[in-house]
């Protein structure tokens, strides 16, 4: 009874996050004129009385970047739990096994192209494949027989990071004075958002959520360690690489879209951990709530910051900081 009343709430802000982030801006849109729009656009009947500046400024612009920063929050703090689980490890988050380094490199390499030589290379799906190419080396470089130990894919995940960030370091000063795009995209923003890029996140982060949830009976054996999981039946290398492959599907596809958001990964999962229940039965469908609702609302302050918008990345950055000191001095007391 507990949990559900914790989902319900969790629900709840999210729908009002959203319809806040939707109608919040340099263009005021009230409620009934989101709610018009959206029956609009579901029914295919054109609703009277709504400007077409603000149709096309609340579903061509704010709807699928709220629902972008929503999709991305989520998949990071559901990616932060299963790392955290398959790892073993609680300051592991989804940047650990280097796929965020490896996105970064992508973006890097076709921002620079696109502006040295005058061709066109998307940004979203060079990072995307640059992540998975990343999550490829890592994984053979942590193989070892037929198992996949958490040690061996930390320090798999330490060096191919090494390498990639200075990769990054590497075009930023081929770059010259256009350094500045590669920087920004690294930051973490949602401003240039789009339903394509919805489009991406949503069928990725749904069906990676799904399948997490369906096998965390399994993650929460693992805890207790291989042995005894095997003990118990629990396949554990084949378990870990499941999870592996589940995590960094949505961990690709959160920074191929918004660039490197930190901390949400690891701030979610550690204050539902500690407020709520370590079940990652319980605590996967949870953090996916508030991971969106923390995404949402960080997008939505960097909107309204009067000095112009920042990248939403530095926002997570100054919250997830003084909150990873505020745990570690916990902890060691």
């Amino acid at each position: 009874m507990r949990y559900t009343a914790v989902y319900a709430v969790l629900i709840t802000v999210c729908v009002i996050s959203f319809i806040f982030g939707v109608s919040e801006g340099a263009m005021e849109v009230s409620t009934g004129d989101i709610l018009r729009i959206i029956a609009e656009k579901l029914s295919g009947v054109r609703a009277d009385g709504i400007a077409d500046n603000v149709r096309a400024v609340v579903w061509e612009i704010r709807f699928p970047r709220v629902l972008c920063a929503m999709l991305t929050g989520a998949g990071l703090a559901a990616s932060g739990v299963i790392f955290q689980g398959i790892l073993q490890n609680p300051l592991a988050d989804p940047y650990t096994l280097g796929i965020s380094n490896g996105a970064s490199f992508g973006a890097a390499l076709a921002i620079y192209l696109n502006m040295t030589f005058g061709i066109y290379l998307p940004i979203t799906v060079c990072a995307l494949v640059s992540a998975v190419v990343t999550l490829a080396a890592v994984t053979a470089a942590a193989h070892r027989g037929a198992s996949f130990e958490s040690s061996n894919l930390i320090i798999a995940g330490i060096i191919v990071s090494a390498v990639l960030s200075s990769g990054v370091s590497f075009l930023k000063m081929l770059s010259g004075e256009n350094v500045g795009a590669i920087v920004f995209w690294i930051m973490g923003s949602l401003s240039s958002s789009s339903w394509s890029d919805a489009a991406l996140l949503a069928p990725v982060v749904t069906a990676a959520s799904i399948i997490s949830a369906m096998l965390s009976r399994r993650l929460d054996i693992m805890a207790t360690g291989d042995r005894n999981a095997e003990s118990l039946g629990v396949n554990t290398s084949r378990t870990r690489l499941i999870y592996l492959l589940l995590g960094s599907a949505m961990t690709a596809v959160c920074v191929s879209v918004s660039g490197v958001i930190g901390f949400v990964g690891l701030i979610v999962p550690h204050l539902l951990r500690m407020w709520l229940s370590s079940k990652n039965r319980v605590l996967l469908p949870a953090s996916l709530l508030a991971g969106a609702v923390l995404l949402s609302a960080a997008d939505n302050v960097t909107r309204m910051l009067p000095g112009g918008e920042i990248p939403v990345g530095i926002i997570t950055t100054l919250i997830g900081g003084p909150f990873f000191i505020y745990i570690f001095m916990r902890r060691r007391g």
